[in-house]
Parts: structure tokens; C-alpha cells; sequence
């Protein structure tokens, strides 16, 4: 599933290739996407220009002239621009057209990503719960302390949660928590503060980082220019269960938190 780092590489590929652009026509091939797709998309906005790209967790964010697109990729969706119409595939599901001939192209084998019209994003019942971005101002020691507080969740768990931290998913908490030095099965609640510190400095850089090498590739993400990311080459323990850890040697272990796999050094991470 493209976790945060991906959803901005595509929004940074695509902001400057479709701001501004007028959208033409909208064709809908397949509605029954995880949630069936606003009806009369086309009739809401043709004619209409895109203003804006922006992003919210794990949310793309189409701001038009009369209302926003929603897109969330699902587990293998993917969203690309061609800068002429080809010939859709099986799986190439609905077609944003613009004047001039180019197009943005929503792709998605498994069907569990969605696409929703809104005129009022804040408000929308995908959107108003999430917590603060781990990338944003709104996101620090005191706030994770604070939240945390007499929590016995484990702490994988818990920075995984949307309400908590917005669009922080399995690759990256994991790969967080090794720097920071955090088993993943450790209880929220038995963090202290100064630990935390060390945790938010590690989001921030493993985020930053990955945005940097335009994401993390495993199986299907590609870029909004069809192009694969390249963070799995830094990868400390996501994936590597038995090899030797980087740090220290010692063989890094796999378990199962909540149906997902979560990877730590049993010397680093305490």
C-alpha cells in the first residue's frame, strides 16, 4: 500500500503538470472502486481548473473550482499522467482528460482505492478524525508524549493509528522505531519523554528521507511519472528478518502486530 512518502512523491511529480490545467471531460469506466465513485463526476467537473495539489495523510486532494477530488490508492492503486490519451488497460478505471489532449489516469487492480467529490474537504467523514501530520508543526514530543499517556497499546500499534498521527504506516513506524531505538511491542504508556523525543526525530527523518528517494518500491507503487521509488535500498529492518542487523549483527526478528508484520533487532530495540 503507498504509505505517506508515496502519496507526496505523486503529488510533487504531479502539482506541476496539472495546476491550472482545465479538465475537458471525465470518463468513469468502473464506479465499484472500495466505495462507488460520486456519480455525474464528469458533469461536476468539466470545465472546471484545477487549482491546487495538496495531500492529508494518505489522501491526495484535487482542489477544483467547485469542489475537491479525494483519491486514496488503495493497496496497488496508482495515479499518472500522460501527456497524450493511450489506449486504457484492464485495470485503468477513470480517466481525467484536459484541454490540449493530456490526461490524469487512476489505475487500481484490487479496487480498494476511492475517489469522492466534496465541496467542503475538512468536513469530509474520511478527513475529520485524523490526527496531526507527522510532518507538520502540530506534531511533537509533548503532543506523542501526551497522547500516549497511561496507554498499553504497543507503541507500533499506536503510532499506526489515524487518529494519532496521520498517514504514518507499517514501513516507516517500523523503520522509525529501529532508530529510535523502540521495541515495537514496548506499551505506549511505558515511553518516557525523552524517548519520544528521539522517536519524533526519527518519523521526521525517515519520512523526509524516503520523500527524498521518491518513495519506497516492494511490489506495485510507481510515481505519478510511472516511475518506481528507491528507499527499500534503505530499509534497516522492514523485510530483513534473519539477515544481520546493520548496527550490531544480530539476526533481526519478524512479528505480527495487528495481521501486519513488524521487524526489530532484539539488541537495539528495548
Amino acid at each position: 500500500m503507498p504509505e505517506l512518502p508515496e502519496v507526496e512523491t505523486i503529488r510533487r511529480g504531479l502539482e506541476p503538470l496539472i495546476t491550472r490545467q482545465f479538465i475537458s471531460d471525465v470518463e468513469v469506466r468502473e464506479r465499484r472502486l472500495r466505495w462507488p465513485v460520486t456519480r455525474n463526476l464528469a458533469g461536476l467537473l468539466r470545465g472546471q481548473q484545477i487549482l491546487q495539489l495538496g495531500r492529508r495523510a494518505k489522501y491526495l486532494l484535487i482542489k477544483t473550482s467547485n469542489g475537491t477530488l479525494l483519491v486514496h490508492l488503495g493497496m496497488s492503486g496508482s495515479l499518472f499522467y500522460l501527456s497524450s490519451v493511450s489506449k486504457p488497460t484492464t485495470h485503468d478505471h477513470i480517466d481525467i482528460s484536459f484541454r490540449g489532449g493530456s490526461c490524469l489516469r487512476f489505475n487500481d487492480p484490487r479496487r480498494f482505492g476511492s475517489i469522492h467529490f466534496t465541496t467542503q474537504p475538512k468536513l469530509h467523514r474520511l478527513l475529520t478524525k485524523l490526527g496531526p501530520e507527522p510532518l507538520g508543526k502540530d506534531f511533537s514530543a509533548e503532543y506523542l508524549t501526551h497522547v500516549s499517556r497511561s496507554r498499553r497499546v504497543a507503541i507500533k500499534n499506536h503510532l499506526m493509528n489515524g487518529q494519532i498521527i496521520a498517514g504514518l504506516g507499517n514501513i516507516y513506524a517500523t523503520e522509525a522505531l529501529f532508530r529510535a531505538g523502540i521495541h515495537p511491542a514496548r506499551p505506549a504508556g511505558r515511553i518516557s519523554a525523552a524517548r519520544f523525543s528521539g522517536l519524533v526525530q526519527a518519523i521526521r527523518e525517515v519520512l523526509n528521507e524516503a520523500i527524498r528517494s521518491g518513495g519506497t518500491t516492494l511490489k506495485d507503487f510507481v510515481g505519478g511519472d510511472g516511475r518506481p521509488g528507491f528507499f527499500q535500498q534503505s530499509l534497516n529492518v522492514y523485510g530483513r528478518s534473519g539477515d544481520p542487523c546493520f548496527t550490531c549483527g544480530v539476526p533481526i526478528k519478524r512479528i505480527t502486530q495487528s495481521q501486519r508484520s513488524s521487524y526489530y533487532c532484539p539488541r537495539c530495540q528495548r
